[in-house]
């Protein structure tokens, strides 16, 4: 089922891997000198920020940022989103905005197992519809927007733009990316690291740093017994198609 929620990466840190590089070199290059970041070059970046990186040196990592725009989530998984407080996030306003209520299917996100279960799909359905309806007469009514949200069900869709640095984003990504998260903020994490593996500029820093979750941060599964069966070889096989993608034919 396409639950319809799109990521897209809008910008990021000028220059990343060789802003990140250029900061490492400071603690154990005795040239290091501010006019050395103009003279970084892609061997420089290989040469260094893997083997930093390996070192467990991490701190680095927040002198890049990447700008994600999340679209389609409910409010559910924008709840989930915002609890990574070391990010900066502007989401889409239910005071200032009139949404625009239509179709149910379009307005909320449906959760997973109840449209695969017509009884209680109609059910859930006819909920949605009665919250669209009574949002709307209550608007009509002359109830402002900001408290004719009241009604809104979480499950009701919205916009957000999340700016994170690459050590904050790894840390979500560890807690988020896993089998164990939530489906709607899980699948929400694998289109970001989607969207970074579609960049040449920062595709090598998902192998580098290990973004993905904490299983391939580790090397192992630390949720142990509480994993469904061919997970940890699910996720290994899902990230290394990202990380390091076959070259096209």
């Amino acid at each position: 089922m396409d639950s319809g929620i799109k990521v897209r990466l809008v910008n990021y840190t000028r220059k990343p891997l060789e802003t990140v590089t250029w900061a490492a070199l400071i603690s154990y290059w005795d040239g290091w000198e501010t006019e050395a970041f103009d003279r970084m070059e892609e061997k420089d970046v290989e040469m260094h920020l893997p083997r930093v990186l390996g070192y467990g040196h991490e701190s680095i990592l927040e002198h890049a940022t990447l700008t994600l725009a999340i679209e389609g989530c409910s409010r559910v998984c924008s709840h989930q989103l915002v609890r990574h407080r070391l990010a900066s996030y502007t989401q889409q306003s239910q005071r200032y905005i009139k949404l625009n209520l239509n179709d149910v299917e379009e307005t909320f996100l449906i959760p997973k197992g109840v449209k695969e279960r017509p009884e209680l799909y109609e059910k859930w359905k006819k909920l949605m519809q009665d919250a669209i309806e009574l949002y709307e007469e209550s608007y009509k009514a002359g109830v402002h927007q900001e408290d004719a949200r009241f009604i809104l069900p979480q499950a009701v869709r919205t916009k957000i733009v999340v700016t994170m640095n690459l050590r904050e984003l790894k840390h979500f990504l560890g807690l988020r990316a896993c089998e164990r998260a939530q489906w709607e903020i899980r699948e929400v994490a694998w289109k970001m690291l989607e969207e970074i593996a579609k960049n040449g500029e920062l595709r090598p820093i998902i192998k580098w740093a290990k973004l993905g979750p904490r299983c391939i941060q580790l090397g192992y599964c630390p949720e142990g017994g509480l994993m469904p069966s061919g997970c940890w070889k699910r996720t290994r096989e899902r990230w290394k198609a990202l990380a390091d993608p076959k070259p096209k034919v």
